[in-house]
């Protein structure tokens, strides 16, 4: 399954942020995202249950990631749903993840202060390349 789905939600571990030997980046954390129900009884929304995801995010979007997230932040994260059985001879069960295309804050909760990444440019790059990049700016 590779759809998009969008899901909103509580940062609930420590982003944990790590570069491979190829040099990717990756960060993950875990999101709660709890599911509201109208109690008709009480007469307002109660929460009904708890959906939990594993949130993994790559190159950019994964440094950025880090140094912006944190434990107890509520956000949006928009990207590709897997769910995948897992057995390790001990235990069995189902992993649901979700490899990120975007993450943000989530203004309902609160204020935020959005601050532009600067990409860098390899040293290798052509003149020509410079250049055309400064035509369509």
């Amino acid at each position: 399954m590779s759809d998009n789905y969008s899901v909103t939600g509580l940062v609930a571990t420590t982003p944990r942020h790590l570069v491979t030997q190829d040099g990717l980046p990756i960060t993950s954390f875990r999101l709660a995202s709890a599911v509201k129900k109208f109690d008709r009884v009480k007469n307002k929304w109660v929460d009904a249950e708890t959906n939990w995801f594993t949130i993994t995010s790559f190159r950019q979007l994964a440094v950025n990631t880090a140094t912006s997230v944190s434990k107890g932040d509520r956000v949006i994260v928009v990207g590709k749903l897997r769910v995948r059985d897992w057995d390790n001879g001990e235990r069995a069960g189902t992993s649901v993840e979700i490899e990120a295309e975007n993450i943000g804050h989530d203004l309902v909760w609160g204020s935020s202060s959005f601050v532009r990444t600067v990409m860098q440019r390899d040293d290798d790059s052509s003149e020509d390349e410079l250049e055309k990049e400064k035509a369509t700016v």
